[in-house]
């Protein structure tokens, strides 16, 4: 009896847990997402000669479909793993969800304020300096005047560049230009973060710091999209994952599973 007893308080226990975590909202849903690109095999040395190739009907393409209808949902809090190997198509699913690209096929559907951390840096100038390249790339990210003006004096010490804020970009390392990208779009506490392999550059310490600062976020409930081919950063930081092969979804669920089944897939 006492068994049985025993049998209905774990049942009534895991519907519990499950029904609290049906509660929380929805904030991400992939629906069947492709992406098509049309490589050229055609070379056109002019604009000119692109363009009558176009009209002629004699420029030549490939097809290259980048994802094939993948599917997922997360919920608000999810820290989602994106593991496969180079040209799996990663990056592209970051950019179409952070519209970017707009998907061929299939829809996507997101709520809140959203980092896209996918391409740090890619709105500086090498010929302005640090200083000037934070507004600059924070009014690519969408942060006004005022709130660069509040914020960038705790942006320059997390980047740890005070020496060389006034040195234009052009003499900075591609360290030094990813630590100041991180500072920027990190000063934000968004409800979704988009990360690329950004904590995969600069030295250790760095490195180290970024986690802490990405594990300070967590705690405030964010919900993030993280692709990296350490398993071991994917394990630590997400409860969830997926793994892309040549555009497909192969397996998407929890993380130490996923993380799992892609060591294998790396081994064998």
């Amino acid at each position: 009896m006492q068994d049985v007893k025993a049998e209905e308080i774990e049942t009534a226990e895991s519907t519990a847990i499950e029904n609290k975590e049906d509660n929380r909202e929805t904030v991400l849903k992939v629906e069947d997402v492709s992406m098509l690109f049309n490589l050229s095999k055609e070379k056109n040395d002019s604009l000119k000669e692109y363009i009558l190739a176009l009209l002629k009907h004699k420029l030549k393409f490939d097809e290259f479909w980048a994802l094939q209808d993948v599917s997922f949902e997360l919920k608000k809090g999810d820290r989602l793993g994106i593991l496969g190997f180079n040209g799996a198509g990663k990056s592209t699913l970051l950019k179409v969800i952070a519209n970017v690209f707009k998907p061929t096929k299939g829809k996507v559907e997101r709520k809140g304020v959203l980092a896209p951390m996918i391409e740090l840096g890619a709105g500086f100038d090498p010929q302005y300096t640090g200083y000037e390249n934070i507004y600059l790339y924070g009014a690519c990210l969408g942060y006004s005047r005022k709130f660069i003006d509040q914020k960038i004096d705790d942006i320059i010490e997390f980047s740890e560049l005070q020496k060389f804020i006034d040195v234009p970009l052009k003499n900075y390392s591609s360290g030094m230009k990813t630590r100041l990208g991180f500072a920027i779009a990190t000063i934000v506490e968004p409800d979704m973060l988009i990360l690329d392999e950004v904590l995969s550059v600069g030295d250790a310490k760095f490195r180290q710091k970024s986690m802490n600062k990405l594990k300070a976020l967590l705690e405030k409930n964010v919900t993030v999209l993280f692709v990296s081919h350490n398993v071991e950063q994917v394990r630590s930081l997400c409860n969830k994952a997926i793994i892309l092969d040549h555009g497909k979804m192969l397996a998407f669920g929890d993380s130490e599973e996923i993380c799992n089944q892609y060591e294998e897939m790396t081994n064998s």
